[in-house]
Formats: structure tokens, C-alpha cells, sequence
């Protein structure tokens, strides 16, 4: 998809600077911080998920949780 943003011109230039330094293209750098943007939006949406999942007490043991011994083998 295509679309056109209004940025301001010396940000466009800087921009481009850092993607050059990046080995990269200014597009390329947008588009990685699009994707990187939505990957933490998709994680705080898991972890509002599990706040709400613990708070309601659903998922959790019952009873102490013990820890077994190791097996003596010889």
C-alpha cells in the first residue's frame, strides 16, 4: 500500500542521513519502525490479556507446588 505523509523537510533529510548510516533506505527504515511498532502493540495486548486472566483467577494452581527430589539413579 501506498501512502503519502506531510513531514517536515529537515526531518526527511535527517532521516535520510541515518538511513544512509544504516545501510538502508529511508523507506525501509519507516517500514521497520511500522513493524517493530504493531510487534509491541500485539505484546502489550497479550500481557493486558494475562493481567486481565489473573485478576479474574482463572489459570491457577490449586494447591501448594512442590518440588520433586531428584531421582538417585546409579
Amino acid at each position: 500500500m501506498k501512502i503519502t505523509l506531510s513531514i517536515d523537510d529537515q526531518i526527511v533529510a535527517e532521516t535520510r542521513r541515518i538511513a544512509a548510516a544504516r545501510d538502508t533506505s529511508l523507506n525501509q527504515l519507516i517500514r521497520g519502525d511500522l513493524e517493530d511498532l504493531t510487534r509491541q502493540s500485539d505484546a502489550r495486548d497479550v500481557v493486558e490479556q494475562l493481567d486481565a486472566m489473573w485478576s479474574e483467577g482463572t489459570g491457577r494452581s490449586h494447591g501448594p507446588w512442590v518440588r520433586e527430589e531428584p531421582c538417585n539413579r546409579s
